[in-house]
């Protein structure tokens, strides 16, 4: 839009940006170099209606006249003859006395009036532009000469057919002429000529030839460039123009300061220094009669007033521009704030993305506001920001149809990550309940047995783990088993747990031998398709439920603890054994064995549980579980000792996760059964 500003809708818009500056920052004069006097309401109401007579227009100009002004612009276009001279009035009255018409046929003309009233006065005349050529009316006829530098003015100017003045008696007794024509853009003026053709010829604006007749300069100056008109110049006053020879004018507000009333004129009652030295404008402002215009500060403006704006602009140098570097800076400005939004609406959420843009727009309205204060610029901030806000509708519909269809993508993942991770669980569930169940049951595995009690337990820390433990009869009288720990955890683990397991009682069940054997022969088993190179810790023993005789084996396990009924103490079996399965090939494992007491209990766990941690990651550690046996009761049965750790681990941990599994294996030796007593036969 920035690079086609003829557009008729972006011009509208961007004058709109324009009248935006005016009502925000109106021009506050700096100086009083002219004033108007007002044929206004009151004058009409003390001199009756308008026409007036040109006789009292010409005692009004010949007041201002004497006061010794500057220069005088008669703001008011007199075509044809007074119709209310005297030698005229017999025609508009019927039935005239014919002495007395004899008489005012012989008064003075009020046209001659007013023509003397103006003959060698610095009195300028108005002159209104004609679309049509008048062949009553010739062309060009009376304006100041105008010298052109660097090529001809005629094609870049506003150009009338002819002219409407003042009759011919008035026109030859003025010092010159200028034109008040005006050309609202939207029905507002902003901008006014100060050179236009009239019929081929170049005539000044009213102001402008106001300012020359009060100079006393012979003829206007206009400076052409490439591109057009680049100054008009009065005297060595060079104004600059736009290429059409016409200037923004920035308003001010309307001033009543700036207008005298015509009736206190003719009455006397103004100070004459009010006019002296200044340029003063006769016009009309009365209701009705006016020819009002609306400017960017104000719906309703007096003709006569914009052409004072005019003045003040040239005189305090107040005048607006609008150069051809404007626009570069638009599209640059643009340009700037339109990467930004690309750059960043991406990368914010959207509500982010609307203070971004908010402030980029916010950005752009301050760069016009700055430069219109400091340098009179004409800036246009609506066209870029409408560009923007068009840019960043675009950018945030594809950001969020971008994001709608992420969105999308994302909950089809979800939903079929859900999918698997349900899959998975039930998968896991399933493993886990097969892996549970190749564990045997304490309760249900050996009915009917006194000799020793079995308690076994296993919290995986995930849905699957990697720690085990066995047990099973050999014979009628010796009870084989066995905990470990395999190094992985979670699925690869309990694989690994398993295979372990197999492997291992597969080779206790063909075995039936010593136990430092059973675990030699059961590491070359496992160690066989160890791909991942994993290892597994163990211990494993043989209990003869006969004797309490004990044979016992650690690859590299938490060693066994002794809870002796009779002493009530604690002890660690650290002999035999050696490092964990699958560790070091062909180790030769060497057993320990031990003798229990009726009542001792044999306590086997994994390093998930002295190894429990709270949330602050303290450990449980192997002195809490000791002194947790130490002090449970000497007839406490294996099921109240496993209990019992369990309890404490979980009061421990405080429902902290678990970091590892836990397996707690408890073999209670009762010993034999006491013998029956013999039944004494009679005698």
């Amino acid at each position: 839009m920035a690079v086609f500003p003829d557009v008729p809708g972006f011009r509208l818009l961007r004058l709109a940006s324009f009248d935006t500056y005016h009502r925000v920052m109106p021009r506050i004069p700096r100086s009083e170099p002219v004033v108007i006097v007002a044929i206004d309401e009151d004058s009409l109401r003390l001199h009756g209606q308008w026409p007036w007579p040109r006789s009292w227009l010409a005692r009004l100009v010949s007041r201002v006249a004497d006061a010794q002004p500057a220069a005088i612009g008669l703001d008011i276009l007199m075509p044809e003859p007074d119709r209310l001279s005297p030698m005229r009035l017999p025609g508009l009255v019927e039935e005239l006395d014919p002495a007395l018409a004899q008489r005012l046929a012989a008064l003075p003309d009020s046209d001659a009036l007013l023509a003397r009233a103006l003959r060698d006065r610095r009195v300028v005349l108005a002159v209104a532009g004609l679309e049509q050529p008048d062949p009553a009316r010739p062309p060009g006829r009376g304006f100041a000469p105008v010298r052109a530098f660097g090529g001809d003015p005629g094609p870049f100017v506003r150009r009338f057919a002819a002219a409407l003045g003042s009759v011919d008696t008035i026109d030859a007794a003025a010092a010159g002429r200028g034109v008040i024509s005006v050309d609202p853009e939207g029905g507002v003026v902003r901008r006014m000529p100060l050179l236009v053709s009239v019929g081929g010829t170049l005539a000044p604006s009213l102001g402008v030839e106001l300012l020359r007749v009060a100079a006393g300069a012979p003829a206007l100056s206009v400076r052409v460039g490439s591109g057009g008109i680049d100054a008009v110049a009065v005297s060595d006053l060079a104004v600059p123009a736009e290429r059409d020879g016409q200037v923004w004018v920035y308003c001010s507000r309307h001033r009543p300061e700036r207008f005298v009333s015509a009736s206190a004129v003719l009455a006397g009652q103004v100070d004459p220094a009010r006019f002296r030295g200044r340029l003063v404008l006769i016009g009309v402002t009365a209701l009705g009669l006016s020819d009002y215009q609306a400017t960017p500060v104000a719906d309703r403006m007096a003709g006569v007033e914009l052409h004072a704006q005019l003045l003040e602009g040239i005189i305090d140098r107040a005048l607006l521009s609008r150069p051809p570097l404007a626009r570069g800076l638009e599209l640059a400005a643009l340009a700037v704030t339109g990467l930004l939004l690309i750059g960043g609406v991406p990368r914010v959420r959207p509500r982010t993305s609307v203070a971004l843009f908010l402030l980029l727009a916010a950005a752009l309205v301050a760069l016009g506001f700055i430069l219109f204060a400091g340098r009179g610029l004409l800036l246009d901030w609506a066209t870029p920001v409408l560009a923007l806000g068009i840019l960043y509708t675009v950018m945030l519909a594809l950001t969020l149809t971008e994001t709608e269809s992420q969105r999308r993508a994302l909950r089809l993942e979800v939903e079929r990550q859900r999918e698997a991770a349900a899959r998975l669980a039930g998968e896991l569930e399933a493993a886990r309940r097969i892996q549970m169940g190749t564990l045997p049951r304490p309760a249900a595995a050996f009915p009917g047995e006194k000799r020793f009690e079995v308690d076994a337990s296993l919290e995986p820390a995930r849905e699957v783990g990697g720690d085990l433990y066995d047990f099973f009869r050999l014979d009628d009288d010796h009870l084989f088993f066995m905990i470990g720990d395999v190094s992985g955890k979670g699925l690869p683990g309990s694989l690994f747990m398993a295979i372990s397991k197999a492997l291992y009682k597969s080779t206790v069940l063909r075995r039936h031998g010593q136990v430092a054997a059973m675990m030699r022969e059961a590491d070359a088993e496992i160690s066989r398709d160890n791909a991942e190179a994993l290892f597994v810790t163990v211990v494993a023993g043989i209990l003869d439920a006969r004797s309490g005789e004990l044979e016992y084996c650690s690859a590299g396990h938490e060693p066994p603890l002794l809870r002796s009924r009779a002493g009530g103490g604690i002890e660690r079996l650290q002999e035999g054994g050696g490092p964990p399965l699958c560790a070091v090939d062909g180790f030769p494992y060497t057993a320990a064995s031990r003798t229990l007491a009726p009542g001792d209990t044999l306590v086997l766990i994994t390093d998930g549980i002295t190894e429990a941690a709270r949330e602050d990651g303290r450990l449980y550690g192997r002195a809490r579980l000791e002194t947790v046996l130490t002090g449970l009761g000497p007839a406490a049965s294996a099921a109240e000792v496993g209990e019992a750790i369990r309890r404490d681990v979980t009061l421990f941990t405080g429902g902290a996760e678990p970091s590892d599994d836990m397996a707690i294996l408890v073999i209670c030796f009762n010993g034999p059964p006491p013998p029956l007593p013999s039944r004494e036969r009679p005698g």
